[in-house]
């Protein structure tokens, strides 16, 4: 291929995420013969532009958003599988943690196993979470401030998130839209993942939390790297090439 300008190589770069539905920075790196630093800013440019969304590894179109079911439509989706995956995680929490849930249908699950606990902090954007937990004796439920998501039944704004550095969080428990190598754990709305990013960072240990139809998927935004995530718990009907391959990359995936 012949030397392209700035301009032209970006709108290669646009073609390519429009054709394919999505672009990975090393292919692109590879195909143009510039580094993945290069590539990199070339997909910020165009993503400043509204022209595409970033994920992690690299990028898809700005249209391929998808609907945000609400917190009702999600309780109704794969209710036995989320309780057993509730159980399990519940069990990984000791007397005297202090863990995040998120707002997810599946973290509701978990928080509905919780209530035997004693001496446990629960931190969690859920409103939901947090009144599943209103009658648990032994919990304490710390709600992050912000702006509410009716939908969702989820506070998404970051500006609450600096009263959490003086707690040492051991554990937060996190669902996905879906789960891949590239990208991660990914959330199809931006503000979910845009306030899902610093908690991660916050855990001592990652677990996310999701059945078998997340696997494979990808959202708008990615929220974590999956060298971040410690546990990944999920059902029997994940598929088992993908799951090989979380393994490999050193993921402790188990299965309910």
């Amino acid at each position: 291929m012949k030397e392209l300008s700035v301009a032209e190589r970006r709108q290669e770069i646009l073609g390519r995420v429009s054709q394919a539905g999505r672009v990975a920075v090393i292919e692109l790196s590879q195909e143009f013969g510039v580094s993945e630093v290069t590539i990199r800013g070339d997909l910020q440019a165009l993503a400043d532009d509204n022209l595409i969304v970033r994920t992690h590894g690299g990028a898809i179109p700005a249209t391929a958003s998808l609907p945000v079911l609400s917190l009702g439509q999600r309780l109704q989706q794969q209710v036995q599988q989320k309780a057993h995956i509730g159980a399990a995680a519940a069990r990984l929490v000791a007397d005297g943690d202090a863990i995040i849930l998120d707002s997810s249908s599946t973290a509701l699950a978990i928080a509905g196993n919780l209530k035997a606990h004693r001496y446990v902090t629960v931190i969690t954007n859920g409103l939901a979470v947090a009144q599943e937990l209103l009658d648990a004796a032994g919990v304490t439920v710390v709600v992050i401030g912000g702006t509410v998501r009716k939908d969702t039944a989820s506070i998404v704004s970051t500006g609450g998130l600096d009263m959490l550095r003086r707690f040492n969080i051991q554990k937060g428990f996190f669902g996905a839209h879906g789960v891949s190598l590239a990208e991660g754990l990914t959330d199809v709305s931006a503000e979910e993942a845009e306030i899902k990013r610093p908690l991660v960072a916050m855990c001592r240990t990652v677990v996310a939390v999701f059945d078998a139809t997340k696997w494979g998927r990808v959202g708008l935004a990615s929220f974590a790297d999956i060298s971040q995530v410690a546990h990944i718990i999920t059902d029997t009907y994940a598929p088992a090439e993908l799951v090989a391959r979380i393994r490999q990359a050193g993921v402790d995936v188990i299965q309910v």
